[in-house]
């Protein structure tokens, strides 16, 4: 643990070691097994808890090791887990928090009780997927229960479905937002990497909170400042994207490789690809990874040519599952064209998309800026961060596209793009 040197310092910038270090011992624990303390929180009792990311060996049980403490220097270890889940691995930066089922604000790690559930997330090193569940918190045994039907491990739920791993959140008490934070790393090579200098970085903050639809899932968001650095807007309204059809948009003064993009597709009757195979048990993974086939959204990142692109789009396949006929969308990321280097990973992403039936309608949001994209479908109820490093579409020669690849044609409802300035200069100017 650590106090600041100077407490009147606004700015904290200097601290200190307590003496009473280490203040959390892994007594019949790996070393290794045991990281990535939690965000505390007080409890009733007036003890504070923290978590503390863990594992066993046997069954490769993932758990959540809970810590008391009531002057935060002695801690004590709870008997039980907050929670653990067989089959899982070691689980890394746990975050644990409770969300609102009464609006769109967030609320105080400490808060318990009726008008809130809980969120549990856990990075798998195995995997290095961040997954998480929503239930309850029971306080008075220091037990997290998911909801019912939740899905452990890189099966479930998660942040991102790309690129994001080792996040955590923080509570914005000044405007009363949960904001989470990930790390984004990079798919090139280490060569790559030594000669430009750095490597890895974190996504743009988002505000997390509960889906009001079902109350079972994460909806995430871009924090509102990140539209202080909107500049040019490029615009385009109701217009209709022929079959197999690809639109350049154009109005860029200085090409696309640092935007933010939202765009809607207004759906007709027929805007899916039927199959007669059984969609149960198709992951959005699969589902993705066989190109842009009948998909339709926006090539990001793209040369004039198109030999390079990124592109992020939207997938509706008709199946049957058990029997009976749905309709499932995946929000996909194809990587596969995506620069012509060969030492870079191209893996293609995909999430599953929760939408009402009979929706006409399908939003997203793109974030670009140079090598990383993030996408968000839906006002966030699917995200994937991906990286991308062309070497044709940079800076002014980057080109954004959109496409229709159905079969049949579809209305481009609302298009709003903007060029984004850099933080670096607006600080430089104040």
């Amino acid at each position: 643990m650590a106090v600041p040197k100077n407490p009147s310092d606004p700015l904290l910038r200097e601290w200190k070691k307590v003496s009473q270090n280490p203040i959390m011992v892994p007594i019949g624990i790996n070393v290794s097994s045991f990281r990535d303390p939690t965000t505390a929180w007080l409890g009733s009792d007036q003890r504070w808890r923290v978590l503390v990311g863990s594992k066993s060996d046997k069954n490769k049980v993932g758990m959540a090791l809970t810590f008391r403490s009531k002057d935060f220097v002695k801690w004590v270890k709870a008997k039980h887990p907050l929670h653990s889940a067989r089959h899982t691995g070691m689980w890394e930066c746990p975050d644990f928090y409770p969300v609102s089922l009464y609006g769109s604000h967030g609320v105080d790690t400490s808060t318990t009780g009726p008008s809130v559930k809980h969120v549990l997330k856990n990075s798998l090193d195995d995997s290095k997927v961040d997954y998480y569940t929503v239930g309850h918190y029971l306080p008075e045994f220091d037990r997290y229960v998911p909801d019912d039907g939740s899905v452990e491990g890189q099966n479930g739920l998660r942040y991102d479905y790309g690129k994001f791993y080792a996040s955590k959140t923080f509570f914005d008490d000044n405007k009363s937002r949960r904001i989470l934070w990930g790390w984004i790393n990079e798919s090139d090579s280490v060569a790559d990497d030594l000669n430009k200098g750095w490597a890895s970085l974190q996504a743009i903050p988002r505000v997390v909170r509960l889906d009001p639809i079902n109350n079972r899932s994460l909806v995430q968001w871009p924090v509102r400042e990140l539209e202080s650095l909107r500049a040019h807007n490029v615009r385009k309204d109701s217009v209709v994207l022929e079959r197999e059809s690809i639109m350049k948009v154009e109005g860029f003064k200085s090409g696309a490789a640092q935007v933010d993009v939202e765009v809607e597709f207004e759906l007709g009757a027929g805007d899916y690809e039927t199959v007669e195979e059984e969609l149960d048990g198709m992951t959005a993974q699969s589902l993705c990874s066989n190109n842009t086939s009948w998909g339709f959204g926006l090539m990001v990142l793209a040369s004039d040519d198109l030999k390079e692109r990124s592109a992020v789009f939207f997938k509706i396949i008709k199946g049957r599952v058990n029997g009976n006929v749905h309709t499932k969308v995946a929000l996909c990321v194809d990587q596969s064209r995506s620069t012509l280097q060969l030492d870079v990973d191209k893996t293609s992403y995909g999430g599953f998309v929760s939408v009402q039936p009979h929706q006409r309608s399908l939003s997203l949001r793109v974030l670009v800026d140079h090598s990383i994209v993030e996408s968000f479908a839906e006002g966030g109820k699917t995200c994937i961060t991906s990286r991308s490093y062309p070497i044709v579409a940079v800076n002014e020669n980057a080109r954004l596209f959109v496409f229709n690849y159905n079969k049949l044609p579809l209305v481009l409802r609302h298009l709003s793009a903007w060029h984004m300035n850099s933080t670096v200069q607006i600080y430089e100017s104040n």
